[in-house]
């Protein structure tokens, strides 16, 4: 049943405002861009905390330039380049006089640890971590103003740099029309509703510019945690409209993840309360699962809304249970032969799966504000035996979906043993031989990751020249033979087995698989550097796949880059310049001929790096005062990885339909 009440009375002032400013790293991880966009995150996980508690089934994120009344109210003070509004149809923040002798409004945008969020009886289950939320992006932003519809009355309040300008009051909603547009549309049409608009303080963050696709991952994963909850991106900015609504919650982002694979089974989906014996407090857990024919595993888990990329005491009751249910279904059912078995890491292979739990609020524990890894251990158990119970009770009625999996953890447990002994094979070449590196690597003679960079180039022509014009001191090069193995579709074992990858693998020395190890890879720049043609650009692919499938803390920590070769060496007099594009060349050509019409200029295309002698090599695409490189991150993982399934998988249909779409985005190589 639900409890109505949200009332002064159930706002709990800890502490003063003024640390988030001294130090915002505490509150929201960085002052970067991903920072900012936590500001977002916290006003909507505010939102979504009502729908959470039952209240509102509309929530609406608005990107928006900054207004010139924002900038004429902003008394000197800083704005930032864009605004963001939320605006959500729940009770809407109480306004009515707070103990401590101001609003209570006030109260939850200027005092840490202020919020309904202590007292169960406002939130059962709340994103937001001990009311600390709006208060800090209150503190971080230039101008924040809140609008509250309660009573068929509108209040209104404004911050600069987290500081009251005035009390809370009423105010007209012809007023509100006229300063929120299209926000104040939506809490109109609303019964009751809280509006929020900030601008981010530049003094503060390094951008003040949030990214189109962040929000649009933002909201959308708060949309597949939240069945039955509309969402709604209003992108002024890029003139874009989005919809978010998924009646099927998690099991839909099961069904979206799996989407470029092949899946197993049907998606199991779980959703329950358990009880704490100890405590009788309640914790809902909602699990989706599906195994598919990749080899890489999908777990995303989250905490109310909040992602948990870290994991914590969730996703280990999570992989407990698995583990137990499965090893029983196998033994029960006699599908392991004698001397078979297989580990955790068989399980995860071709694994995708969601773990969501709700706690009450007050009682979430995680290693830091940013909130990344849950430590409650009565998370563990609740997933422990909701998802215990209820995956034997699936595979007992789903036979064909049981034997599947297991057999898919069979493959991989062969392949494992397999890859064990080509790993020892390509451990004990780079140690029992003399502890040697392979013939074919020019290695540089600094011993300092962090200063030295290996290029891996392909064929020996460049690579000769690489070798030629390289700086010894701390320029490595490693020259490939033709075009590797595609890795998205091959296991370990087979990957390991190839001779060119395992020499790249002993001369870059951090291993690979389960012996992976970071910490002990020898060049903290790996560059990636083929000709500019469809030739060279495909081998790059194949090696931008072989790190993001099977080294991808090297993509993670920012090591991995891909070389820019000029496309053009542009001649005239006794000049030479070098262009990396079609429209560098034609505004170079277009140049001299504007300063001097009379000069004969001489054009060369590079078709392949073994055109170019040692010291245009070096001096165009090696020498890092003159160099252009392009460093490789993941911003969208998942988009990344379905990208690669279907580039670089088996089936062609998906290939085809991406080809087709993406055609008239071709540079034609001719």
């Amino acid at each position: 049943m639900k409890q109505n009440s949200y009332k002064a009375t159930e706002i709990k002032v800890l502490e003063g405002l003024e640390p988030v400013r001294k130090r915002p790293g505490m509150y929201i991880g960085s002052t970067d861009a991903k920072g900012l966009h936590h500001l977002a995150k916290e006003i909507l996980d505010n939102a979504v905390d009502e729908a959470i508690a039952g209240f509102g089934k509309t929530i609406q994120l608005f990107r928006s330039p900054v207004s010139e009344t924002e900038k004429s109210m902003s008394q000197s003070i800083p704005l930032g380049d864009e605004a963001i509004t939320v605006v959500d149809s729940g009770r809407g923040i109480p306004v009515d006089m707070h103990r401590s002798g101001v609003s209570a409004l006030e109260v939850v945008m200027t005092k840490l640890h202020a919020g309904g969020k202590f007292e169960e009886t406002a939130y059962q289950a709340s994103g937001g971590l001990h009311g600390v939320g709006s208060s800090a992006v209150n503190a971080l932003s230039s101008l924040l103003q809140v609008v509250v519809k309660r009573n068929q009355r509108y209040y209104y309040q404004r911050y600069h740099q987290g500081a009251p300008q005035a009390k809370v009051a009423p105010i007209a909603e012809s007023k509100v029309k006229q300063d929120f547009g299209q926000a104040a549309e939506q809490l109109i049409h609303h019964q009751t509703g809280t509006l929020i608009r900030f601008i981010a303080d530049p003094t503060i963050f390094s951008t003040t510019k949030f990214n189109h696709k962040t929000l649009v991952n933002i909201i959308k994963d708060r949309a597949y945690l939240m069945a039955g909850i509309y969402f709604q991106l209003i992108d002024e900015i890029k003139q874009n409209v989005q919809h978010f609504y998924f009646e099927s919650g998690i099991r839909s982002l099961v069904e979206h993840l799996n989407m470029h694979k092949k899946p197993l089974h049907q998606v199991f989906h779980i959703e329950k309360f358990w009880t704490d014996a100890t405590t009788s407090k309640k914790i809902g857990v909602e699990i989706a699962l599906q195994y598919n024919d990749s080899y890489q595993e999908k777990l995303e888990s989250f905490v109310n809304v909040i992602h948990t990329p870290d994991g914590g005491a969730h996703v280990n009751g999570f992989r407990m249970a698995l583990s137990k249910v499965l090893r029983d279904y196998a033994a029960k059912n006699k599908l392991l032969k004698e001397k078979e078995s297989f580990t955790t890491d068989d399980l995860r292979e071709g694994l995708t799966a969601v773990v969501f739990v709700k706690m009450p609020a007050n009682d979430l524990q995680f290693e830091s504000q940013t909130k990344t890894k849950l430590n409650n251990a009565e998370a563990q158990s609740a997933v422990y035996q909701v998802f215990k119970n209820g995956f034997e009770t699936f595979l007992e009625e789903n036979p064909k979906a049981g034997k599947n999996i297991i057999g898919k953890i069979l493959l991989s447990a062969r392949a494992r043993l397999a890859a064990r002994a080509a790993k020892e094979a390509v451990i004990r070449k780079g140690v029992f031989e003399g502890g040697s590196l392979p013939g074919k690597l020019a290695d540089c003679q600094i011993k300092d990751p962090a200063e030295a960079e290996i290029y891996i180039v392909e064929g020996d022509s460049a690579g000769g020249s690489a070798k030629q014009g390289r700086d010894r001191k701390f320029q490595a090069i490693f020259p490939l033979r033709g075009k590797i193995l595609n890795t998205e579709r091959a296991r370990l074992d087979k990957i390991v087995s190839s001779e060119e990858i395992k020499n790249l693998i002993i001369a870059l020395g951090a291993g690979i698989g389960d012996t992976f190890n970071i910490d002990k890879l020898r060049y903290h720049r790996i560059i990636l550097m083929n000709d500019a043609d469809v030739d060279g650009e495909h081998i790059t692919t194949l090696g931008l796949t072989f790190f993001f499938r099977h080294m991808p803390e090297v993509v993670k920590q920012g090591y991995l880059y891909v070389a820019m070769p000029p496309l053009y060496k542009v001649t005239f007099a006794k000049e030479t310049h070098y262009s990396y594009s079609d429209e560098e060349r034609d505004k170079l050509i277009a140049e001299i001929k504007k300063t001097k019409p009379n000069a004969k200029i001489s054009l060369q295309r590079y078709k392949g790096l073994g055109e170019m002698n040692p010291e245009q090599l070096w001096q165009t695409t090696m020498n890092p005062e003159t160099r252009m490189v392009k460093k490789i991150k993941i911003e969208d993982a998942e988009e990344a990885d379905a990208i690669f399934s279907t580039l670089m998988g088996d089936d062609v249909a998906p290939r085809k339909k991406f080809i087709q779409s993406h055609a008239t985005l071709a540079e034609l190589d001719i």
